[in-house]
């Protein structure tokens, strides 16, 4: 991963952490990004001192504020000059239903509009690094999602799970869509499950602390940012490095196209 640029959201714990610790010590330039700036800035010291590698940059941003990702990519835009992988970790799990400053449920909002818009705005600067790539972690829980266009925030009823699956089949949906807009351009979107593991969020959405190990969890997250295997692949899910196949919803073209469109609205792009 020399000279290449890796920006992962939601680095300052569990997998995203992991990654970026993984990546640092294959001596890639990392933007790293958190909400907190303190719990940033040591997690940033601890990469370095661990692996040795000064090329570590911080970001704070909260992801659920639209303004605050809108200056988070035109900062990113205005301090480099290449991205090479685009890693959309970060996410939440809500047991109740909560609304951003946007006025957006927050796990749809967080989980899906965040990685959307944050790829849109940044799809630049990627296609002028290309070959690059774009990965979105995704869950298993994906498969159990309903997708009712009149309930996507949530308007109707909340579930917390429903809405945690929603939210993790939107990814998919999103990832092949894009990569079916991006095909000719050297810019991939995956998507993956990163497994079951023992992270805050298992802890806070299912009050367990069992699943895998952190390091688990991160594994295929680096192995579609680096593994040659992977270069030029797109529009693919991936379980333990493997492409598996996602539900059968996230393959229906129509839901995905009109996700998209609602999506653009949602987030003030729509531009067809």
């Amino acid at each position: 991963m020399q000279g290449k640029t890796v920006l992962i959201t939601g680095s300052t714990d569990g997998i995203g952490k992991q990654s970026a610790l993984e990546l640092a010590r294959m001596g890639a330039t990392l933007i790293l990004h958190g909400r907190d700036y303190s719990k940033g800035s040591s997690t940033l010291q601890e990469i370095r001192e661990l692996t040795g590698n000064d090329k570590l940059d911080l970001f704070v941003a909260d992801l659920s504020s639209q303004n605050q990702i809108r200056n988070f990519a035109a900062e990113v835009e205005r301090k480099y000059t290449r991205l090479d992988v685009l890693i959309n970790n970060a996410g939440v799990y809500m047991h109740h239903r909560q609304l951003t400053d946007d006025g957006l449920e927050m796990t749809f909002a967080v989980n899906h509009l965040a990685p959307f818009l944050l790829s849109s705005l940044l799809l630049d600067l990627l296609r002028k690094s290309a070959p690059a790539r774009i990965i979105t972690v995704s869950s298993i829980a994906h498969q159990r999602a309903r997708l009712d266009f009149d309930n996507l925030q949530a308007e109707k009823n909340f579930d917390a799970y429903g809405s945690y699956a929603l939210s993790k089949l939107a990814n998919i949906l999103f990832t092949y869509e894009l990569a079916d807009r991006l095909n000719g351009s050297a810019v991939t979107a995956t998507t993956l499950h990163p497994g079951v593991i023992d992270t805050k969020l298992l802890r806070i959405g299912f009050g367990s602390s069992g699943g895998g190990s952190i390091k688990e969890g991160a594994k295929t997250t680096v192995y579609l940012a680096s593994s040659p295997k992977v270069a030029g692949i797109s529009a693919k899910y991936f379980v333990d490095c493997s492409e598996r196949a996602s539900s059968p919803l996230s393959y229906d073209v129509k839901l995905r196209k009109e996700l998209w469109l609602r999506s653009e609205k949602l987030v003030g792009l729509g531009h067809g």
